[in-house]
């Protein structure tokens, strides 16, 4: 258990051990801090990662919308389709866009505010002990080289810090509400370049 991040992300370093590390947050990635976290439950093991996937609007990507959305900026008279999220409130601690740049929104020592009512392995509320990813993309379509790259060198960088035993999809976590990432993530290639038998998947994913 790591103390929360309640604040923006500390400046300078910390032991040779905890690299990439700055507390909860990762140095490779560029911060940009939400005011949307909490603090985690005294005692909760961060044990699960949640992989997203998000673009506003839908289908248009590097549009910066999504920062906006994660830091209560966007513009909501925008685009129509805003009209139906309006107000809402969310963060993930990552997202990464189609070109692989990464970005952090919330420590990883915090709970960010990403997948909602939600259980998996027999426990509700995921977002007490989770990290939530988000890859820039639309349900059903695939995802980019350079987004796998990422992916795998971040889940492998958490999972070096954080207890990690499990990652899912946010449709696993909330069955019937959510539908990301979709059948075009590819769960197979996250598994052969993560290479950590320890981590479990989904049931009804079978990395080859």
């Amino acid at each position: 258990m790591h103390p929360a991040d309640t604040s923006a992300p500390p400046p300078g370093g910390g032991p040779a051990c905890d690299a990439p590390w700055r507390g909860g947050w990762y140095a490779p990635a560029t911060a940009l801090p939400s005011p949307n976290f909490g603090a985690r439950p005294h005692g909760t093991a961060i044990d699960l990662v949640v992989v997203h996937s998000i673009s506003l609007p839908p289908g248009a990507y590097g549009t910066g919308e999504v920062q906006r959305l994660f830091t209560n900026a966007l513009d909501w008279d925008a685009h129509p389709y805003y009209a139906g999220i309006r107000g809402l409130q969310v963060s993930a601690h990552f997202f990464i866009e189609r070109d692989g740049r990464l970005w952090q929104f919330v420590g990883c020592d915090d709970r960010a505010w990403h997948a909602g009512p939600s259980a998996y392995r027999g426990r509700g509320n995921c977002n007490d002990s989770s990290i939530g990813i988000e890859l820039e993309g639309l349900e059903g379509d695939r995802f980019e080289p350079a987004q796998y790259q990422a992916l795998v060198v971040l889940c492998r960088d958490i999972a070096h810090r954080y207890p990690v035993a499990h990652i899912a999809g946010h449709e696993h976590v909330a069955p019937g509400r959510k539908r990301d990432p979709g059948p075009g993530f590819d769960w197979n290639a996250l598994e052969r370049g993560l290479d950590r038998p320890g981590i479990a998947f989904p049931p009804q994913v079978n990395p080859s």
